[in-house]
C-alpha cells in the first residue's frame, strides 16, 4: 500500500498539462494532411533556450524553434484495428474487408491490394464491384498518371475493368479473364427510325398530347406493361378509343413519340439522354420494367465525367435507377481523392439524409464509407469530412468488428483534433466491441484531459491481463517516469523493435543530456531498417546541433523522396528553406561531382547516400525522368515501396520519349502483379528502341519466376541490354544478374567472369556472387573472406552478414546472424537458422519462442510455415492449422503451405 501512495506521489504536479503547458504551441486541428499513426516531433521552446545550448551561430540559425524535449514526444494512436492474437485472427479469416482491415497495421501495400483484389473477386452485387474496383485504382494511385482517364481501362483483366463493374454476379470461371473494352462503332440509325414511322399504316390508336397526335400500335403499347394492358384492353373505356389523351400524364410530345418508337424496336439509343430521362420517368409511373431496365442501363453507360455523375445521380436517386446511379458512384470514387474536394461530392455522401438517399437506392455501405473515409484520412485527417464519413461509417457498421473499426478510427481523429472527451468515448465503445488496442487510445485521451494516474492503471491492467506486446509497454511508457519509463520503453522495442517512438524518445533523451553522438547512435538503429521522415528529421537536428552541416543536409534531402510535403521544425518549416540554409555551410559540387558521389555511394552500398545525392541532381536537372527512376530503385531497396511507386509514377510522367514511358509503365504493372502486361510493354519499348532499361525490365520479369527453359533467353535478353547505351552503375546490376542466371544454369566460369566485369566498373555487390562461386567449388574459407571483403565496405548492412554465415559455422556463424538482426531485425533468415539449429538440438520450446518472436511483429509467410512444420513435428496439430491458415491469408496459393495443412489436418 505505502508503494501505490508513492507511485500516486510521482504523478502529482504534472497531471493538467502532461504535453501541452499552457504556453505551448497547440496542435493544427484544421490544416494537417497527416494520417494518425506516424509520431511527430514536436520542438518547442524560445529561440533564447536554443541560443543556450547551441555551440556556434550556425546552430542558433538553423534551429529557429528549439530543441527537441522528451516530454513533448508521443506516438500517434494507430487509426487500424490490431487483434491482441493477431495469427488466430489472420487464421479464421480467408479474404474480404476485414482481412484488409487487420493487415493495415502492416504497411504492405501489395498485401493490401491482394486482400481487395480477392474482396472484389467474391464480390456479387454490382455497388461492391464499383467500390472495390475504385479502391483498387486508387490504391495504385492512377490519377498521379497524366493523361489517363479515370474510367480508362488500365488492363485488360476483367476484375479490374469499369464496364465489367456494372455487371452483377459472380462467374468464378472468368475472374481471370481479359475484358472486352472496345469501342462499338456507331451505327447509322436514321434510315431505321424513317423505316418504322413510315410503318403508319400499321398504327391503330392514337395518344393525344396537347394539340399533337401519336400514331402507335395498341399491342405494341400494352406489351410494355400491366397497368398499359389493362388500360388498352381492360374494362376502362380506353380500351375502346381510338383516341386517348394524355395529356395530364406529365409526358411531353418527344416523350410520348420515344415510347412509341420503343414499343416497336426495344432500343433506347435511338434517343438523346434527355429523351431518355423522359422514358426514365414515363416507365416508372407505368411500371414499364423493361423499357426502366433498357434506359437505367443505357444511361448508365452515358455518364463519363463528374458533372455529369452529379447531374445524372439526381435522376438516378429519384427514380430508383441502381445501374446509373452506381455508374455515377463510379465516376466519383475513380476520380478520388480530387473529387473529394468538390464540395456538392461531399455533399452527396457526407450528410445522414445524403446516405439514407444513397441507402434507398442500395448505395449506401461500410464498404463504401471504409473507403471514402481512409482517402479523406490520407487527405486531411482532421476535417469535418473526414469526421462526418466516419460517422456514416459508424452507421453503417452492422458486424462486431465494422463497429469496432468505424469508432477506432472516429476516436484517432478526434483525438488528433484535440476533442478529448469525445475521442474517450469512441475508443471506450470500440474496446467494448473487443478491440482491445483502443484501450490506448482511452488511455491517451484521459492522459490529455490531466488523468495521468488513471491512464497509467488503465494500461496496466492491460499488460496485466493480456499477453504483453509492443504497443502496451509503449504507451504505458507514457504515463511512467524515471527509470519505470525507460525499462517500459526497453521492454517495448525488445517485443517489437519495428515501433519508432521508443528509439526518438531515448534519442531525445541523450540529446537533453548532452550526448549528443549517442543520441545519434540510438536514432541510427531504427533508421537502419526502417526510414521514417520523422527519425531522419530527428537525426538532422542532432547533426545540426554538432554542426555537421554535411550529414545534416544529406538527411534532409533523403527525406524528400519519403515525403516531397513533408515540414520540419514542428510543421514551422518546409525542407527546401532548410536546405536553402544549409547549403550555405555546405560546399556544393557540379552535376558531375555528383555523379562521382553516387558512384562512390552506390560501390559502398549506401542506398540512403545514393538517395540524397539523387535529390541534389534533381535540384539541378528537375525533368529528368531517369533521375526519378533510380530513386524508384534505391527506395525499393530501402523498403519504401510507397514512395519507390510515386518516384516511378514521376518518371513516367516526365518522360519525354515514347519508348522510356513504356518501360516505366512497364515497371508500373509489373508492381502491380500484371506479368504479361509488363512484357507487353517491354517488347513495345523495344520495337520503338533498342534500350538498356527495356532490355533488362523484360528479363527481370521473366527471371523472377523458376526459368527453367526461359534462361537462355534471360541471357540473351541482359546480353542485349549490356550491349545498349548506359551508365556504369546500371551495367553493373545488369552484369551481376546475369551471373546470377549462369550460377542457376552451372556455368561457373561464365559467371565469375561476370562478376569480375561488375566489380571492374564498381558494383560491389558482386562480391556476394564470387562468394556463392567459391561456395559451390567447395571453397569455402574463400567464400567466406568473398564475403568479409564486401563488409569492409559496407559495414551496416544486414544483408552482407546475414550472407557470410552461410559460409562459416559455429560461432561465427551465429555471431554474424547476431549482427544482421541487431542491423535489420525485420529480417527473417536469422531466426529461421537459429530456430533450425534449435530443433536439430531437439531444443523444441526453444526453437518455436525463437521463431515466434519475430511472427510477434512480423507475420511472415516462411515464419509462419516453419512454426506450422515444428508444430506438426512435435503433435502439436492445432496449433499448426492456425499458423497454416494464418498463413494462406497471406498468400493462398503457397504450395509447401497447403501440403503441410492438409497434412496436420488428416485430409
Amino acid at each position: 500500500m505505502l508503494g501505490l501512495k508513492k507511485l500516486i506521489e510521482r504523478f502529482k504536479g504534472t497531471q493538467v498539462h502532461a504535453l501541452n503547458p499552457p504556453d505551448s504551441n497547440g496542435v493544427n486541428t484544421t490544416g494537417s494532411s497527416s494520417t494518425p499513426g506516424n509520431c511527430r516531433v514536436k520542438f518547442k521552446g524560445s529561440k533564447q533556450k536554443s541560443s543556450k545550448a547551441c555551440s556556434g551561430s550556425g546552430a542558433e540559425t538553423l534551429i529557429p524553434f528549439g530543441f527537441p524535449r522528451t516530454d513533448h514526444l508521443e506516438p500517434s494512436i494507430e487509426p487500424h484495428l490490431k487483434p491482441i492474437q493477431l495469427i488466430e485472427t489472420l487464421a479464421d479469416l480467408f479474404a474480404g474487408l476485414k482481412l484488409y482491415s487487420i493487415l493495415s497495421s502492416l504497411g504492405d501495400p501489395k498485401l493490401l491490394r491482394r486482400c481487395l483484389r480477392a474482396a472484389r473477386q467474391h464480390a456479387l452485387d454490382v455497388h461492391s464491384k464499383v467500390v472495390l474496383s475504385a479502391w483498387l485504382r486508387y490504391e495504385r494511385r492512377e490519377d498521379e498518371l497524366e493523361g489517363v482517364s479515370p474510367m480508362d481501362c488500365s488492363s485488360r483483366f476483367i476484375l479490374e475493368c469499369p464496364k465489367a463493374t456494372l455487371v452483377s454476379g459472380y462467374d468464378p470461371n472468368s475472374i481471370y479473364d481479359n475484358c472486352k473494352c472496345y469501342q462499338e462503332c456507331a451505327k447509322s440509325t436514321d434510315s431505321h427510325i424513317s423505316k418504322v414511322k413510315t410503318l403508319e399504316e400499321d398504327s391503330d390508336v392514337s395518344f393525344c398530347v396537347g394539340n399533337e397526335e401519336i400514331d402507335c400500335i395498341r399491342f405494341k403499347i400494352a406489351a410494355l406493361s400491366r397497368p398499359l394492358k389493362a388500360m388498352l384492353y381492360g374494362s376502362f373505356k380506353e380500351s375502346k378509343s381510338r383516341k386517348i389523351d394524355f395529356s395530364l400524364t406529365g409526358t411531353s410530345v418527344e416523350g410520348m413519340r420515344a415510347v412509341d418508337l420503343y414499343s416497336r424496336t426495344r432500343r433506347v439509343d435511338l434517343f438523346p439522354p434527355e429523351v431518355v430521362l423522359e422514358l426514365l420517368s414515363f416507365a416508372n409511373r407505368l411500371c414499364c420494367e423493361e423499357m426502366k431496365s433498357d434506359c437505367d442501363i443505357h444511361l448508365a453507360s452515358l455518364v463519363s465525367c463528374i458533372e455529369d455523375a452529379l447531374i445524372l445521380i439526381e435522376y438516378g436517386l429519384e427514380e430508383r435507377a441502381n445501374f446509373l446511379v452506381a455508374s455515377c458512384l463510379q465516376v466519383l470514387l475513380r476520380q478520388l481523392p480530387s473529387s473529394l474536394y468538390n464540395p456538392k461530392v461531399t455533399k452527396m455522401f457526407c450528410s445522414f439524409e445524403a446516405k439514407e438517399r444513397l441507402a434507398s437506392a442500395g448505395h449506401a455501405s461500410f464498404i463504401l464509407y471504409y473507403f471514402l473515409s481512409q482517402v479523406s484520412m490520407e487527405v486531411n485527417t482532421v476535417s469535418n469530412v473526414t469526421v462526418m464519413l466516419l460517422e456514416r461509417l459508424r452507421e453503417c457498421a452492422a458486424q462486431k468488428w465494422q463497429k469496432a473499426l468505424a469508432l477506432h478510427q472516429l476516436g484517432c481523429v478526434l483525438l488528433e483534433r484535440q476533442e478529448y472527451a469525445s475521442a474517450q468515448c469512441c475508443f471506450e465503445a470500440a474496446a467494448e466491441a473487443s478491440h482491445v488496442y483502443s484501450l490506448a487510445g482511452n488511455a491517451r485521451c484521459r492522459f490529455k484531459q490531466g488523468q495521468r494516474y488513471s491512464a497509467y492503471k488503465l494500461m496496466s491492467s492491460v499488460i496485466s491481463e493480456y499477453k504483453a506486446v509492443g504497443w502496451m509497454c509503449q504507451e504505458r511508457s507514457l504515463y511512467n517516469v524515471g527509470k519505470d519509463k525507460i525499462d517500459d520503453l526497453n521492454t517495448a522495442t525488445e517485443l517489437d523493435p519495428t515501433l519508432v517512438f521508443p528509439y526518438k524518445y531515448r534519442a531525445a533523451l541523450k540529446a537533453e543530456e548532452k550526448q549528443t553522438t549517442a543520441a545519434i547512435l540510438e536514432i541510427d538503429r531504427i533508421i537502419g531498417f526502417k526510414l521514417e521522415p520523422d527519425c531522419l528529421e530527428l537525426r538532422a537536428w542532432f547533426l545540426i546541433a554538432i554542426e555537421d552541416y554535411g550529414c545534416a543536409l544529406r538527411d534532409v534531402r533523403a527525406l524528400f523522396p519519403l515525403d516531397p510535403n513533408y515540414r520540419m521544425f514542428d510543421e514551422h518549416i518546409s525542407g527546401e528553406i532548410l536546405i536553402e540554409f544549409l547549403n550555405l555551410k555546405v560546399q556544393q559540387g557540379s552535376q558531375v561531382d555528383c555523379w562521382m558521389q553516387l558512384y562512390d555511394r552506390w560501390s559502398c552500398l549506401d542506398d540512403f547516400g545514393s538517395l540524397a545525392v539523387i535529390h541534389q541532381m534533381l535540384v539541378n536537372d528537375p525533368g529528368k525522368s531517369l533521375l526519378r527512376f533510380r530513386q524508384f530503385l534505391l527506395l525499393l531497396r530501402l523498403n519504401c515501396q510507397k514512395a519507390a511507386m510515386r518516384c516511378l509514377r514521376l518518371a513516367r510522367n516526365l518522360s519525354s520519349s515514347e519508348h522510356k514511358k513504356l518501360v516505366y509503365e512497364g515497371w508500373i504493372l509489373y508492381d502491380t502483379g500484371h506479368r504479361e502486361e509488363a512484357i507487353a510493354r517491354a517488347d513495345e519499348s523495344i520495337s520503338i528502341q533498342r534500350s538498356f532499361e527495356a532490355f533488362f525490365l523484360k528479363a527481370y520479369i521473366l527471371a523472377d519466376t523458376s526459368l527453367g527453359p526461359e534462361s537462355s533467353y534471360v541471357i540473351q535478353l541482359l546480353e542485349e541490354a549490356i550491349r545498349c547505351p548506359s551508365d556504369g552503375l546500371r551495367k553493373g546490376q545488369a552484369l551481376n544478374n546475369l551471373g546470377s542466371i549462369y550460377v542457376d544454369c552451372g556455368k561457373l566460369d561464365d559467371a565469375t567472369n561476370c562478376y569480375m566485369n561488375a566489380l571492374e566498373i564498381k558494383h560491389t555487390r558482386a562480391h556476394q556472387g564470387l562468394a556463392r562461386i567459391h561456395f559451390l567449388r567447395n571453397q569455402r574459407k574463400a567464400a567466406y573472406d568473398e564475403m568479409s571483403k564486401l563488409i569492409e565496405k559496407a559495414c551496416s548492412n544486414a544483408l552482407v552478414y546475414e550472407k557470410r554465415s552461410k559460409y562459416c559455422d559455429g560461432l561465427m556463424a551465429k555471431n554474424d546472424l547476431n549482427m544482421a538482426t541487431r542491423l535489420d531485425p525485420l529480417r527473417t533468415y536469422p531466426y529461421r537458422y537459429r530456430a533450425a539449429v534449435l530443433m536439430d538440438e531437439q531444443k523444441d520450446n526453444e526453437a518455436i519462442k525463437e521463431v515466434s518472436k519475430a511472427i510477434a511483429f512480423k507475420p511472415d509467410l516462411q515464419m509462419l510455415h516453419l512454426r506450422a512444420a515444428f508444430y506438426e513435428s512435435i503433435g502439436d496439430l492445432k496449433s499448426a492449422v492456425c499458423d497454416c491458415e494464418a498463413a494462406l491469408c497471406l498468400e493462398p496459393n503457397h504450395i509447401d503451405t497447403l501440403d503441410l495443412y492438409n497434412k496436420a489436418r488428416g485430409t
